[in-house]
């Protein structure tokens, strides 16, 4: 592959942050819906969950009333239209030309055939509000803020829509849009999405086995190829060749020959070890990748950070005592930043690391030794890096942490690793590390907060992912306490309840040191998938979630769109459903799972089973082909077709292409235009590409 090739793939993958897509409810701010403490909003006809509460209902209502309309039609709709700020698809109907509107999009159009809003939504609002609105004066109009079409009088704040546009479809090609299967437009009242049957649960899953060996992480390289990075928990990272399905061949990884190997750096043991690895998202450019380990600061003198039990958050270290032998902090979580060695022409040739960290990014000290999650992703839409940690062990977290924002722990982080901060910035700001907080952080301007965290209450998020064609859909596995097992769908300053809360049912700590939070004092949001103890294998004797992945592969398409997670200890797996499409709703069950009679590798199976034993199911992994893979300790799996494992799916062989659906006969207007990253990265591609095979 050559320099052309380089060049070309590096810009496609910058184009996927040009314009975010939003699919499920969601605020303008990125942050959930929720239910106002009052019982409703005084103004704004928004019951139940809604995007506003009394102060923002208020300022809708000033807001209101100095637009000073006399005609009471076009006053009414545009009230509705104000209030369309506290819509739960607000995110979708204000930004979906990823800039700030004033104005929701309108509905313009009947709902095309693969719409998944109600019917309700069929009406031709933009023109109604043109017909009714055009020829009404209006103080500080929000229509006046997009002129496409006209010029605001001059010395006048008073508008008429025709001052500002010639005609209807002047008006509707700027604020119009229609309803599809990816976007949703306003029709004058809440959005509502169609109710359908879900989709019948699959047969099972089917499996082939193609390594041995047990890994904690998987990664696909980042240069689109057939190849993917794999990690233990002891430490060494291994770049492997990943065989097509039906070659009948395994694995292609060389165990003698480690891509990066940071043993003697990484504290091994059960809950301890290299627990993520990060490629950033111009690593074909770059060649820069980041680890998260454990370390041990008694072993190594550059395992040193802040102890996480601190005055701050009203800890104190000598009074904890030692944790199955530890002294607190003496462990830490640590993010480094690494890259590939200089022997090769480009970073994608390259087929090792150096292993001198290029620069240390966070360090803390963990309290106790258990719950620290260390996954770290890129945010696919916005270049940020994610950071999951557990609330640092105890029995019902008691000291509180995950519900103290004060403190990192029981928190997702999101940091810029791209700007490099000064040393006055770390120490003026109280950073861990050598991070940036991006301006979008939830308490980035909160004195009284960690500017890190990005959503808090988590008690062990184990493996989170976001969907390849939905990036707003960030799901995390958090691991319960005695209860109950969950999946969450996370979001900007979401408050997903822990200690107040395990899953759905509410908790109280035996022991609570820290203090304790009112569960009126928050709003929680309950999880969106899981299951309870008693719902796995009593005789293990325990339970613990591992999140998966939105299936996106067609190789068995029946799987396609749900979301898999599984237990550690039960080798069950479950398939999630969300229904209607886009609402964020999910129902998930246990789907039968087997081993595949021609696998590359054979499949143990347990003592009077028909079952293949995978032992712990550690994580999941996705390929560039969105192939899903297990990584369990007896090996590494792969999600094959159906019918190898005589599993019936009647899409299997229905199309070998994913089919994009019926595609609206109506021209797109401007406000509807280029509304999902993915729209554009795969037009832009098309383009690209018959640019490279003319001239690179």
């Amino acid at each position: 592959m050559g320099w052309g090739h380089f060049k070309i793939f590096s810009f496609l993958i910058l184009l996927q942050f040009l314009h975010p897509c939003f699919a499920l409810p969601l605020c303008t701010d990125s942050r959930a819906p929720f239910t106002p403490n009052t019982t409703h909003l005084q103004f704004c006809s928004y019951n139940g969950t809604t995007c506003c509460n009394s102060a923002d209902d208020l300022h809708i209502r000033s807001q209101f009333q100095s637009i000073n309309i006399s005609d009471s039609a076009c006053a009414s709709l545009l009230k509705s239209i104000l209030c369309a700020r506290c819509d739960q698809f607000s995110a979708e109907l204000y930004r979906v030309d990823s800039v700030p509107r004033e104005v929701p999009v309108l509905c313009n159009s009947t709902v095309t055939s693969n719409s998944t809003q109600s019917n309700q939504d069929t009406n031709n609002f933009c023109s109604q509000v043109w017909n009714t609105c055009q020829n009404i004066s209006m103080l500080h109009s929000p229509f006046a803020s997009s002129l496409k079409g006209g010029v605001v009088p001059p010395n006048s704040n008073s508008t008429k829509l025709t001052d500002l546009w010639q005609s209807q479809s002047d008006f509707c090609d700027t604020f119009g849009g229609a309803s599809d299967g990816e976007s949703t437009c306003y029709s004058g009242e809440p959005v509502t999405l169609n109710n359908t049957s879900p989709p019948s649960p699959p047969s099972g899953i089917c499996l082939e086995k193609i390594g041995n060996m047990s890994y904690l992480n998987m990664v696909p390289h980042p240069d689109g190829s057939n190849r993917a990075f794999f990690s233990n928990q002891q430490g060494k990272i291994w770049l492997a060749t990943i065989p097509n399905q039906g070659s009948g061949q395994p694995l292609l990884l060389d165990q003698s020959h480690a891509f990066l190997d940071l043993t003697d750096e990484v504290h091994f043991d059960t809950e301890f070890g290299m627990m993520g690895i990060a490629f950033h998202p111009r690593f074909t450019e770059n060649g820069r990748f980041f680890v998260s380990f454990s370390c041990d600061k008694a072993k190594w003198p550059n395992c040193a950070g802040r102890c996480a039990c601190n005055s701050d958050v009203n800890c104190d270290p000598s009074t904890l005592g030692p944790d199955n032998g530890a002294q607190p902090c003496q462990f830490q979580s640590v993010i480094a930043e690494y890259t590939v060695n200089g022997t090769a022409s480009q970073p994608s040739l390259a087929t090792g690391a150096n292993p001198s960290e290029v620069r240390r990014i966070f360090t803390m000290g963990l309290p106790f030794t258990s719950h620290h999650g260390g996954q770290i992703l890129f945010g696919p839409s916005d270049g940020y890096l994610y950071f999951m940690m557990g609330d640092g062990g105890g029995v019902g977290d008691p000291y509180n942490f995950a519900q103290n924002k004060k403190s990192l722990l029981g928190k997702i982080m999101r940091f810029d690793i791209d700007k490099v901060p000064s040393g006055n910035e770390v120490s003026q700001l109280g950073l861990w590390g050598n991070y940036s907080i991006p301006k979008d952080n939830p308490f980035a301007n909160d004195k009284e907060s960690q500017k890190e965290i990005w959503a808090l209450g988590l008690r062990n998020p184990w493996r989170c992912s976001f969907d390849s064609e939905r990036p707003s859909y960030f799901l995390c596995a958090d691991v319960g306490q005695d209860q109950y097992e969950e999946v969450d769908l996370i979001t900007k300053e979401g408050n997903y309840g822990w200690h107040v809360y395990e899953g759905p049912y509410g908790y109280t700590s035996l022991r609570s040191p820290g203090g304790n939070t009112s569960s009126g004092s928050i709003r929680p949001i309950f999880p969106v998938m899981g299951y309870n103890h008693s719902e796995v294998n009593s005789n293990e004797g325990s339970a613990s979630i591992t999140g998966g992945y939105i299936y996106r592969s067609m190789t068995d398409p029946c799987m396609y769109g749900r979301y898999l997670f599984a237990d550690l200890y039960a080798g069950a797996i479950w398939g999630g459903s969300e229904n209607p499409i886009n609402s964020g709703n999910f129902t998930s069950s246990k789907v039968a799972f087997n081993c595949a009679h021609d696998s590359p590798l054979n499949c143990t199976f347990s003592p009077e089973s028909s079952v293949p034993a995978l032992s712990y199911i550690f994580s999941f992994g996705e390929d560039n082909k969105k192939d899903v893979f297990l990584l369990t300790n007896s090996g590494v799996y792969r999600i094959v077709r159906p019918s190898r494992c005589n599993y019936s799916c009647a899409k299997e062989n229905a199309s070998s292409v994913v089919s994009p659906g019926p595609a609206s006969s109506l021209a797109p207007s401007k406000a509807s235009f280029l509304r999902c990253s993915y729209e554009i990265f795969f037009i832009l591609s098309s383009f690209l590409f018959l640019q490279f095979m003319n001239f690179v």
